[in-house]
C-alpha cells in the first residue's frame, strides 16, 4: 500500500505514523517487538552488547530484557537532543558508546526494517528541532542515504505539533515541550495566513534526486521567543524516587538512583496523569519479595512545588514573553498554548498554564502523537508530480507605498499539484478601474556576488542584498472584468491560486463588492 511514513524521533519515545494514498486519516504503527502500547510508540532506547558486534536491542526489547533498570555502557538513551547540536552539546561519542548521530541512524534503520511488508512508503517525512534545524537536516541526509524511498521531507517540530493539533497557518503558538531530559518553551509564528502560502514540509529528496542544493529556503516557524533548561521527566523520576526513600519503610537505605527503582517511579508519574492515586510493585532483585510504591497526585504536586519546578517554569515563561514583547507581540495575541511531550500530561503543568495564560486557549489534543500527525498533514499527498524549478509571482498594488510590487505565489522547490490553494486579496490601483490585470512573473536567481577582473585576475565582488528581480511572463492572462468599476483604497477581489496535476496555474475567487464568483481560468504553465 503506497503512502507516506512519518517518524518523529524523540528523546524518550519515537512516534511512527503512516497514511496510505487512499486512507482518510493516518494511523500509528505498532512495530513488531519494539513498540510499546497506549499509544503505540517506540521507546528511544538502544542496547549494544560488546560494542557493535552483536545485534542491537531496540525500544521495548530493552525494557523487556530488564536492561533499562540495569543501565551501563551498553544502554543508549536521550541521544536525540544532541544530534546536530555540535560537540558543545555532547555530540562527540563517549568512551565505549555510539555517538548521538550513530544512535539516531541505527534507530531509524531498525524502524525501517520492521515496517509491515504490505506498506510501500513513497515518501518519508521526519521532524527536526527548530533550534538545530540546519545541523539536524544535514545529519538526516546522511542517515537516510541508504533507505530505499523516492522522497524524503523535513519539517520543524513546533510547526508540525501546531498543525497536528488542528491550528491554522499563521497562528502564534506557545509550544510547551516537557521531554525526558529538557523542558523547552517556544513561542512561534507559523508560516501562512492571510495572503501567504500555508507551511509545507521541505523536500530533501525527490524522485531519487538530492534537493539539498535546490535553493529551497529553510521553511521553519519564526521563533518569537524561546527558553529552556535541562530539567525534564527523568528529573521528576529522580525526585519521586528520593521522596519514596526519604519516607523510609521498606525502602530505607536504598539508593534512589537505582535504575529499576527509577523505572517504577516513572510508571507512578505516568499513572498520576490520569488517576488520583497510583500503586506500582518494585522488585529489588530477582526472587525477592516486591515492595509496594504508592503515590498520590496531591503528594506529587507538593513534591514538585518543593523542588521549585513551578518557579523554574515561571522564569522560562517570563523570558519567552519578554522576547515576544520585543517583537511587538503581547500575551493576549497568542492564539493557543500547545503542551507536547509525555510529562506535559501532568495536571500540574496544565493547571499552571491555565493560571498564567487564562486568556489563551489550551490545546490538549494527543500531545505525544501531535508532531508525527502534523508532519503527515504538512507533507503533500502521494499525487505529487514534480517540484517547481522556478517560482511564480504576482504583481500587486501596494496601498501603503502607492506602487506595484511583486508578491510570491509559489516558490522554487515547492511540490505540485497544490494540496491547498493560496488565497490572496487584491485591490484597484486607479479610480474607475474596469478590469484587474493579472501580471505574472518568474523570480530570477538572487545574485549576491559577481566576478570582475582586476589587473587581469578574477575577483569575487559582493553585491548588496535586495529583493530578487522578477521577469514578467511573455504572455499574460486575460484581465478580470470589474462590474461595477473599482476604486483604490480597499480590497476588491479574493483570489485562490493553485497548480493542478497538469502543471497549470489556475485562479478562481469572488468579487468582494457584490459577492459574485470569479470563474476559474487557466493562467499559464509552471516549470
Amino acid at each position: 500500500m503506497a503512502g507516506t511514513l512519518a517518524i518523529d524521533l524523540g528523546s524518550t519515545t519515537t512516534v511512527v505514523a503512516y497514511q496510505g494514498s487512499g486512507d482518510p486519516s493516518p494511523a500509528l504503527l505498532d512495530l513488531a517487538s519494539i513498540s510499546a502500547s497506549d499509544p503505540s510508540v517506540v521507546p528511544s532506547l538502544i542496547w549494544l552488547q560488546d560494542g557493535k558486534a552483536s545485534p542491537p536491542l531496540i525500544g521495548r526489547q530493552v525494557i523487556e530484557a530488564g536492561l533499562l533498570e540495569q543501565g551501563g555502557a551498553g544502554l543508549h538513551r536521550d541521544f536525540k537532543r544532541r544530534i546536530g547540536a555540535g560537540a558543545a552539546a555532547g555530540s562527540e561519542p563517549e568512551a565505549g558508546w555510539l555517538s548521538p548521530e550513530h544512535c539516531g541512524q541505527l534507530l531509524l534503520e531498525q524502524i525501517w526494517q520492521r515496517l509491515p511488508e504490505q506498506l510501500q512508503p513513497q515518501r518519508l517525512v521526519l521532524t527536526a528541532p527548530i533550534d538545530s534545524y540546519r545541523g539536524y537536516r544535514q545529519w538526516l541526509l546522511e542517515a537516510t542515504s541508504q533507505l530505499e524511498v523516492p522522497e524524503i521531507a523535513l519539517v520543524d517540530e513546533p510547526t508540525a505539533a501546531a498543525i497536528g493539533a488542528g491550528l491554522p497557518p499563521g497562528s502564534r503558538v506557545l509550544v510547551v515541550d516537557v521531554g525526558g531530559g529538557t523542558t523547552d518553551l517556544s513561542l512561534v509564528a507559523l508560516e501562512g495566513g492571510e495572503g501567504k502560502a500555508a507551511p509545507i514540509a521541505q523536500l530533501l529528496r525527490f524522485g531519487g534526486r538530492d534537493l539539498s542544493g535546490s535553493g529551497q529556503g529553510l521553511r521553519t516557524a519564526r521563533v518569537l521567543g524561546k527558553a529552556g533548561l535541562a530539567v525534564g521527566g527523568r528529573d521528576l523520576d529522580h525526585w519521586i524516587a528520593a521522596d519514596q526513600v526519604e519516607r523510609g519503610g521498606a525502602l530505607l537505605g536504598v539508593d534512589p538512583s537505582t535504575p529499576s527503582l527509577l523505572h517504577c517511579c516513572e510508571r507512578l508519574k505516568c499513572a498520576l496523569s490520569e488517576a488520583e492515586e497510583a500503586l506500582v510493585l518494585w522488585s529489588p532483585a530477582p526472587g525477592e519479595r516486591p515492595i509496594e510504591l504508592r503515590l498520590s497526585r496531591q503528594r506529587l504536586e507538593a513534591l514538585l512545588q518543593q523542588r521549585q519546578l513551578v518557579d523554574l517554569l515561571d522564569e522560562l515563561l517570563e523570558q519567552v514573553l519578554a522576547a515576544a514583547r520585543s517583537c511587538g507581540v503581547e500575551p493576549e495575541q497568542i492564539d493557543a498554548v500547545l503542551p507536547v511531550g509525555g510529562s506535559s500530561r501532568l495536571p500540574l503543568i496544565r493547571s499552571w498554564l491555565q493560571e498564567r495564560l487564562p486568556q489563551v486557549p489550551l490545546r490538549l489534543e494527543r500531545p505525544v502523537e501531535a508532531v508525527a500527525l502534523g508532519a503527515l498533514r504538512l507533507t503533500p499527498g502521494v499525487t505529487v508530480k514534480d517540484v517547481l524549478q522556478r517560482g511564480v509571482s504576482l504583481r500587486c498594488w501596494d496601498q501603503r507605498s502607492a506602487e506595484h510590487r511583486w508578491h510570491p505565489l509559489f516558490l522554487p522547490g515547492q511540490p505540485w499539484p497544490s494540496e491547498q490553494p493560496l488565497t490572496l486579496r487584491v485591490g484597484c490601483s486607479r479610480a474607475q478601474q474596469s478590469e484587474l490585470e493579472l501580471v505574472l512573473g518568474e523570480p530570477q536567481a538572487e545574485q549576491r556576488s559577481e566576478v570582475v577582473f582586476v589587473n587581469g585576475l578574477p575577483v569575487l565582488r559582493r553585491q548588496s542584498a535586495g529583493p530578487a528581480a522578477v521577469e514578467a511572463w511573455a504572455q499574460q492572462p486575460t484581465p478580470i472584468p470589474l462590474t461595477p468599476a473599482g476604486e483604490p483604497g480597499s480590497d476588491r477581489l479574493e483570489l485562490r491560486f493553485a497548480i493542478n496535476s497538469r502543471g497549470d496555474l489556475t485562479v478562481e475567487g469572488r468579487d468582494l463588492s457584490n459577492d459574485q464568483p470569479v470563474p476559474q481560468q487557466r493562467l499559464g504553465s509552471v516549470r
